[in-house]
Formats: structure tokens, C-alpha cells, sequence
């Protein structure tokens, strides 16, 4: 969700706003603090797309920036009902698995976004410069609106306003984004052109980088992405499987009845997935994988696979085991990334307080 001025950032590019029809007018970079932002709900353990898709690029991330904050984002969670116990279980689960990826808090700041008043303080800023037809075009609203048979809360429908406050809270630059989160993204940077002209220039325009990585498929509907929430338990591999686990989930997804490893999403989604995968958890190109595959059944190619991921995910395995055996160290590590982050936070809240004519 928020970033740093990036000046080189490997497997990661700009999506530009100039492809919109738009170019921003930079500001000078001496004007700009470089800083990352970026943020996860507690929503369980991630998988293996998470991983691939975010939390890999969050670690390089801040090896190449001074001033990175990562955020558990429990009050956008909480659109949808959460029991409480749950939830606080799952911000720790999820403080673990980070830690145990590779944020390391003494480079990044990490915290749970409730701990900080300034990021609702902020939503309601902005929300009073936000009209509601913009919301109502916003693809997530419309899909929660047709699947609900037009309920929802105003929460879930103010939920972008939030996201924004979570970047421009921290003059937010730059925002690593999946291509399904542009046009929120998009509001953000409306929403900080608005504040800029009506109060004064505050905020930058933060910018879109979009990962290259590729999607990650459900392992058993090879169209649609691995999702947390897929009530099939063999479609989703977590970064915490058993590698017995691990092995049934592979063994029994869905590919065709060709027996060669080829890449070729259009036709073949279901053996392309196993390929992408192969390739992200072994840092190796697609047409490497494949090539050392030459000659492999589907079954047994499902085999290496399998045992690929079972050697990324096994350290981080037993790393977030041993960090949920010591909340206390989570919950210390959570407390002082939150004082960090207000720290941050407050200063801008404060110039936007003397800006709206609060104080």
C-alpha cells in the first residue's frame, strides 16, 4: 500500500499514470521523503500466494529503504464480522508469519493499524471530500452490492476511504498494488489532488508499483486465484502446511490429460500454474523450468513442485511456530512499531488539522 520514492526496485515496475492519460508533475526529490507503506489484513495464515505475490517483494523492500512501515490492517477486517478472540489470534498469526518471511522490525516498522487513532481521524477528512458516486463506481462495491442483493455496511462501503488514509497518512509516495487494486489506488491519488487544491499542497501523489510476479491459481480451479477464503481445502497451500500437506495439495491438483510439462495459460491453466509456481519459489524463469522438466509426466512433475515449496516454506514454517510459542515478543514488537508509526502519523494529522482550520 505505500512507498518510498523507488529509484530501482528489481521484479517490481511503475505503473504510470501517464498510461491513464495523466502525467503527475513530480515533486523535486528533495521535497520528498522516500517511505514505504504497505499493509495486510489478519484474515489467517498467508499462502503461497500472498507470499509470491506481496510479501516477497515487502522483504526486498526494505533492504533498499531506510524508512519502511508494514501494517496489520485490523480495522478494514473488520467490514465483515469477526469474533473478537479470532481476531486478535489472527493479528499475532500474522505478526509471526511477516517476522518470519523476513520484515525484521528493526529495519521496517511494523504495527497494527488500530493502534494508531490517526488513520480513522484522517478517514473522516477525507471522507467529507469524497462523493458518493465516486465510491458507488468502485468494482469492490459493486461486486459486494450484487452479491448481497444491494446490503452492505457503510464501513464496507467507505473501506476505500480508509485504504486512502492508510497511504496519504504517511506521505506516501509510491504503493505496491496488484492490478485488481488500481482503481483504488486511483482514489487515493484523487483524493490527495483534492485536499492539495483545496488546502494548500500536502501530499503527494502516490504512485502504483506493480509487481511482476505472476498470479497465483487455485490449485484446484486453475481460472481463479488461490484465495484464504476458498472453502476447498486442497486449493490453497498456507506457508505453514506440513510438507505431507504440502504434497497432497499438489498430487491432487488439476491440470489435463497431457502428459508433458508445457507453459501455456490459455490452454493448459492448470499445468501453467504448477510452472509459475516452480519458477517464483525457485527464483528460475519460466522457460528454465520447463526445460529442465523435459521428459517428466504431469504426475511426477507435480512431485517436484511440491518439493520446491516444501523447501522454501519449511524455515519459515518452523520460524513461525517458534515465534506464536512467545506473544508476549509479538505483542512488544506490534506496541513499538505502533509508537514508531504515531510518531510518523501525527505530524501529518497535525498539518492537516492547521490546513482544515481544526487548530
Amino acid at each position: 500500500r505505500s512507498l518510498l520514492l523507488i529509484r530501482k526496485i528489481p521484479e517490481c515496475h511503475l505503473f504510470s499514470a501517464q498510461a491513464h492519460g495523466r502525467t503527475e508533475r513530480p515533486r523535486p526529490p528533495e521535497e520528498v521523503e522516500e517511505r514505504v507503506f504497505s499493509g495486510i489484513q489478519p484474515t489467517g495464515i498467508p499462502h503461497l500466494g500472498n507470499y509470491l505475490g506481496a510479501l516477497e517483494s515487502w522483504v526486498r523492500l526494505q533492504g533498499q529503504h531506510g524508512s519502511v512501515l508494514y501494517s496489520i490492517v485490523d480495522l478494514h477486517s473488520i467490514t465483515v464480522p469477526q469474533d473478537p478472540a479470532r481476531l486478535r489470534t489472527s493479528v499475532l498469526d500474522v505478526a509471526a508469519s511477516l517476522i518470519a518471511c523476513g520484515i525484521d522490525p528493526e529495519r521496517s516498522i511494523l504495527f497494527q493499524q488500530s493502534q494508531v487513532s490517526e488513520h480513522t481521524e484522517l478517514c473522516w477528512v477525507l471522507g467529507c471530500l469524497t462523493s458518493i458516486p465516486r465510491l458507488r463506481h468502485l468494482p469492490q462495491w459493486k461486486q459486494t452490492k450484487s452479491n448481497r442483493k444491494n446490503e452492505g455496511s457503510v464501513g464496507l462501503f467507505a473501506y476505500p476511504i480508509l485504504q486512502a488514509a492508510d497511504i496519504l497518512l504517511y506521505k506516501s509516495t509510491h504503493v505496491p498494488v496488484g492490478e485488481d487494486q488500481i482503481q483504488h489506488l486511483e482514489l487515493a491519488q484523487d483524493t490527495a489532488r483534492i485536499f492539495n487544491q483545496k488546502y494548500g499542497d500536502c501530499f503527494p501523489i502516490p504512485q502504483p508499483l506493480l509487481s511482476v510476479t505472476r498470479k497465483v491459481k487455485s490449485l484446484r480451479d486453475p481460472t481463479s486465484k488461490m484465495s484464504k477464503s476458498d472453502p476447498r481445502k486442497l486449493a490453497t497451500v498456507n506457508i505453514t502446511d506440513t510438507p505431507d500437506d504440502i504434497r497432497l495439495k499438489f498430487r491432487k491438483a488439476v491440470t489435463d490429460f497431457t502428459s508433458e510439462v508445457t507453459f501455456d495459460p490459455e490452454n493448459r491453466p492448470g499445468v501453467s500454474n504448477l510452472v509459475a509456481i516452480h519458477a517464483a519459489v525457485t527464483g528460475q524463469t519460466v522457460e528454465e523450468v520447463v526445460h529442465q522438466s523435459e521428459g517428466l509426466e504431469t504426475a511426477q512433475y507435480k512431485h517436484v513442485v511440491a518439493e520446491a515449496v516444501i523447501q522454501k516454506f519449511s524455515p519459515i514454517r518452523a520460524e513461525v511456530q517458534r515465534l506464536r510459542a512467545d506473544a508476549g515478543y509479538l505483542e512488544k514488537v506490534l506496541s513499538r512499531g505502533a509508537e514508531k508509526a504515531k510518531e510518523r502519523a501525527s505530524v501529518v494529522y497535525q498539518e492537516v488539522r492547521r490546513r482544515i482550520g481544526f487548530s
